[in-house]
């Protein structure tokens, strides 16, 4: 009782190729390839500026309050401020420890797309204490 095994005769030659060891020898080359690739040493020094930790005068540690007015201007604590200066303060602020709490105040008749622009730069900033106020006023509209 002979066992045949994938239905062939034992006087067949064998047709498949045994892979194993070029698998084996790929490995090895692929190791030795590893080893030799040299090791990145060199480096480029760059004198980065250090961080201002101080609050400026426009800061408060406490709380800070973005406005928008009727016409679209956008107001840090009541002075105007341009989109450039509003992310450098949120950016200050949210390097605070505690961060301060940021009161948002957007006037009823101010464009969409102004408060929508404030309101993604305020997300970008990745401001995480923020409040809207005025919300009050509208309570009966809704």
């Amino acid at each position: 009782m002979a066992m045949s095994s994938g239905g062939r005769a034992d006087d067949e030659p064998m047709m498949d190729m045994n892979t194993t060891p070029l698998i084996d020898v790929l490995l090895v080359l692929l190791i030795m390839f590893i080893i030799t690739i040299p090791i990145q040493s060199h480096a480029v020094k760059v004198d980065l500026p250090q961080p201002d930790n101080r609050p400026q005068d426009n800061i408060d540690p406490q709380k800070n309050k973005i406005s928008i007015n009727a016409q679209g201007q956008t107001l840090w604590n009541g002075s105007p401020v341009d989109e450039v200066t509003l992310t450098q303060y949120l950016d200050q602020t949210v390097a605070m420890s505690p961060q301060p709490e940021l009161h948002f105040q957007p006037d009823a008749t101010a464009r969409y797309e102004v408060v929508d622009g404030v309101l993604a730069i305020i997300k970008r900033a990745n401001v995480t204490k923020l409040g809207f106020v005025g919300n009050e006023q509208y309570r009966g509209d809704f």
